[in-house]
């Protein structure tokens, strides 16, 4: 786990990175506003984003043909028009939204934590766009790209970090603390820091950047701060905790419209709407979206989460849905993020204390390319072995066709098979399990996972040994098509 804030973000960017189509994303993000900011209003930029998602084409198509823009003559078949109509601020406010939501959509992974916190923003979401469908559409849009923002540093963990997120998650149940202070005290960043740099990243508008902030209502007004920047602050807060309290598990039916009327209580002088008007509103939306929507939809996902739960098959679970994930990513140039996956995956699965991928180099040594958890940096560049043979654990496990699990690493035979180079830097490990990924009948890679606490120690029973020797199959097919340079550069 990073150390400082600095090594958590670029952790964070670095697998943002590795993922396939978030650096896609950020380009388009920053051609948008680029586009957006432009003195000359460069439509052809925003135009070629535009064009290049047949879904938001029809979507800016359709906005521009309804019956709002009615009196611009109707019938508008280019974006270009579309552009002209709709104005190039609301489209690009409009697109940042939609690039957001699709991007996380298409890279939701398997696991109903990650699919619950992306329903969440989405349904705060739709409380902005409530509130504003009376707004100018570049307002509206506006205040929606604010609050989707205002979770970005939530989502960007739960979906890039799952070790961390699982970390988090589990600090902030046992210590009966929310998620974001669990965040900032393991992390050392905080979920609204982590939005604010992305959006730095994207070089999004500073009226976004300031939009997205959290804000209390109760204190009094700064009017140093522009009054839509004021307006936009209570919209995305607003909606973040209406949407918060509509998919609580704790709450009750009879109990939320209370809950709401509070929430609203406070912001009804700085959206400058009566508290029953917006409780109503919450309310509408709530029996709307419960019966075929969000809500409906993240009330399915905790009841699987529970169901999950109950029947404690969490780790083989989670190994068979990364299973599932790997396969869908495409086999050329995504070893990187794959052994990153397939590591991250492993540790969370089992409740690791940490990971390690050895590779195999063209010299016939496995060097350590990869590793997880507290303490593993600072000695990664020591760990590395020969493929030679040795009498050792290591190298029984390269010649091994499957997994193996050492329950008791401090048992005296065991101890008498560990090498040297390994108990001068992983030697606290109390139990481990060496995974070796084959491809063409030689081993290539092996993963290492450890525990270092006695009490954490688990049996890794027969399916969920199963469940990783799949996983590491499915891994060979990145090695196929990987050659020794881009295997040497991970």
């Amino acid at each position: 786990m990073a150390r400082t804030k600095a090594e958590l973000l670029d952790k964070l960017w670095s697998r943002m990175s590795e993922r396939g189509d978030f650096p896609m994303l950020s380009q388009a993000l920053r051609t948008t506003v680029s586009a957006m900011s432009d003195d000359d209003l460069d439509f052809t930029s925003l135009v070629q984003v535009v064009l290049s998602d047949v879904g938001l084409t029809q979507k800016v198509l359709r906005l521009a043909n309804s019956a709002m823009y009615i009196a611009f003559g109707g019938n508008i078949t280019t974006v270009t028009r579309a552009l002209m109509v709709l104005g190039m601020d609301a489209v690009g406010h409009l697109v940042v939204g939609l690039k957001l939501v699709d991007h996380f959509h298409q890279s939701a992974p398997r696991r109903i934590d990650a699919k619950l916190e992306l329903n969440r923003t989405l349904l705060s979401g739709a409380v902005a766009r409530q509130l504003t469908e009376h707004k100018d559409l570049r307002s509206a849009e506006e205040a929606v790209v604010c609050t989707l923002m205002r979770q970005i540093g939530k989502l960007l963990v739960a979906f890039y970090l799952e070790h961390e997120w699982d970390q988090l998650r589990r600090k902030a149940a046992s210590e009966n603390i929310p998620d974001s202070a669990a965040c900032a005290a393991l992390l050392g960043v905080t979920f609204d820091e982590i939005g604010l740099e992305a959006a730095d990243r994207w070089r999004l508008p500073e009226t976004i950047r300031e939009g997205m902030r959290a804000t209390d209502p109760n204190a009094p007004v700064d009017e140093t701060v522009p009054k839509h920047v004021r307006w936009l602050r209570a919209i995305s807060n607003y909606s973040t905790e209406v949407a918060d309290a509509l998919t609580a598990q704790s709450a009750a039916t009879e109990g939320r419209e209370s809950t709401l009327f509070d929430i609203a209580n406070r912001y009804s002088g700085a959206l400058n709407t009566d508290a029953d008007t917006l409780t109503s509103m919450s309310l509408a939306l709530a029996n709307e979206e419960a019966s075929d929507g969000v809500i409906r939809e993240i009330s399915e996902l905790q009841a699987n989460a529970d169901a999950m739960a109950r029947a404690n098959v969490s780790a083989q679970a989670r190994i068979d849905a990364s299973v599932a994930d790997l396969r869908s990513l495409p086999s050329k140039n995504a070893l990187a993020p794959a052994l990153s996956l397939a590591s991250e995956s492993i540790l969370a699965s089992l409740h690791l204390s940490r990971t390690v991928v050895f590779v195999r180099q063209a010299n016939n040594e496995f060097h350590a390319r990869l590793g997880l958890g507290a303490g593993v940096e600072p000695v990664l560049s020591q760990l590395r072995f020969s493929a030679e043979f040795r009498p050792d654990v290591f190298h029984l496990a390269i010649t091994n066709p499957v997994g193996i699990f050492i329950e008791n690493a401090r048992d005296a035979r065991i101890d008498a098979r560990l090498p040297r180079w390994y108990k001068d830097t992983l030697g606290e490990a109390q139990a481990f399990v060496l995974l070796p990924v084959k491809s063409n009948d030689t081993t290539v890679a092996l993963i290492y996972g450890d525990w270092t606490s006695p009490q954490h120690v688990r049996k890794i029973s027969a399916p969920e040994m199963s469940a990783l020797n799949d996983l590491t199959k499915e891994l060979s097919r990145f090695f196929l098509s990987a050659n020794w340079k881009e295997v040497e550069l991970i």
